[in-house]
């Protein structure tokens, strides 16, 4: 973790921060390994502390390695903790994170640190986790391995009769019996209802003739994976395999095209390119993919207004969809490394059309 630590003085040196706040938990887990529900970090060019409240006492002083731990108890309140760590420490000048720290929260620091300016700093931490270490990346390995193989495993569901919230429970059973837990709520839809890109699983039962849209993750040693396939409970129709094949072509399209150096909003627009020669753009209402690291949405955008820039380490999803209200809809994702020249892909699930 002393690697983050590095990277993130190096950012606070074009600031002219005397210390940084950090209160966002994803990038204090990032930052130190802690997985708690509660703490700060406080960082110096040249120091910093790791502060928890005593409920943590215990997996604090396990998990965290690179910094020194302090942890506070009732009476004492987190605010007057932090105070006390930043004199300590002898900043006068705290950037803290804009996102994470609310109106009520702010105000109860500055009344703490009287004397010390209080800086709001958009994207403080969250950019420095777009590019992964390999240690970051072996554990999405193993997150996208599980999903693969759940894949394998939940396919002998999908038969008539069977109700989209057995298959949605079966997913999650199969990532804790494997030392995971789903990365997000998994998404089981079938037939009209594959047309809602985050449907929720119902009692709703498979029928012949439909598409059922499997979307799910493992969260796994604290890094997750985010897999989406469709197969169709058979017969397939023409429009069927008509939109499928749309859907399979844009996402080729767009991971041929990943690169070093290609801007993200470019790969969206290929896709959306891609589709519209099947009069099917329309149909695709959200963003080509995301960041995937400790969050399922991590930092990082690919869609038409990303600002982000294809860089080797980064991780993202790449699933575009087609959402027919009506008939029903088609997403396909994978997760993919960005290397030197191109992409190396981290989920291996069958994606050709696949008829049960």
């Amino acid at each position: 973790m002393s690697d983050q630590l590095s990277l993130l003085r190096e950012r606070m040196k074009s600031s002219g921060a005397d210390a940084a706040l950090v209160t966002n938990l994803t990038n204090i887990a990032w930052l130190t390994g802690f997985t708690g529900s509660s703490a700060f970090v406080i960082v110096t060019p040249t120091d910093g502390v790791f502060i928890s409240d005593s409920r943590y006492a215990q997996q604090a002083a396990e998990q965290v390695q690179n910094l020194p731990v302090e942890i506070y108890a009732s009476p004492v309140t987190a605010a007057e903790k932090v105070a006390e760590e930043v004199k300590r420490l002898g900043a006068a000048r705290l950037h803290f994170e804009a996102e994470t720290m609310t109106f009520a929260s702010l105000s109860s620091f500055q009344q703490k640190l009287n004397g010390v300016e209080m800086h709001p700093v958009e994207e403080l931490v969250s950019p420095l986790r777009l590019v992964k270490s390999e240690s970051e990346i072996l554990r999405i390995r193993d997150a996208c391995a599980l999903a693969d193989a759940c894949y394998q495993h939940v396919l002998r569901m999908i038969q008539p009769g069977v109700s989209e919230l057995d298959i949605a429970i079966d997913i999650e059973f199969f990532f804790r019996r494997h030392g995971a837990k789903p990365a997000f709520d998994v998404i089981a839809v079938s037939g009209e209802r594959s047309s809602r890109p985050h449907g929720t699983p119902s009692e709703k039962k498979l029928q012949p003739g439909e598409f059922v849209t499997l979307d799910f993750g493992a969260c796994l040693n604290g890094y997750n994976s985010d897999l989406t396939r469709t197969p169709i409970l058979g017969p397939a129709s023409d429009r069927h395999r008509e939109i499928y094949e749309a859907v399979l072509e844009a996402q080729l399209r767009a991971l041929d095209a990943m690169k070093p150096g290609v801007a993200c909003k470019e790969i969206d627009r290929i896709s959306r390119d891609s589709l519209a020669k099947h009069d099917l753009a329309k149909f695709f209402g959200h963003g080509l993919g995301h960041g995937l690291g400790r969050l399922v949405h991590d930092y990082g955008a690919l869609n038409a207004t990303s600002k982000q820039v294809l860089e080797p380490g980064q991780v993202w999803t790449v699933e575009p969809g087609v959402y027919i209200q009506g008939f029903g809809g088609v997403r396909i994702e994978d997760d993919v490394l960005m290397t030197d020249d191109g992409i190396e892909l981290l989920t291996h699930a069958p994606k050709e059309l696949t008829v049960l």
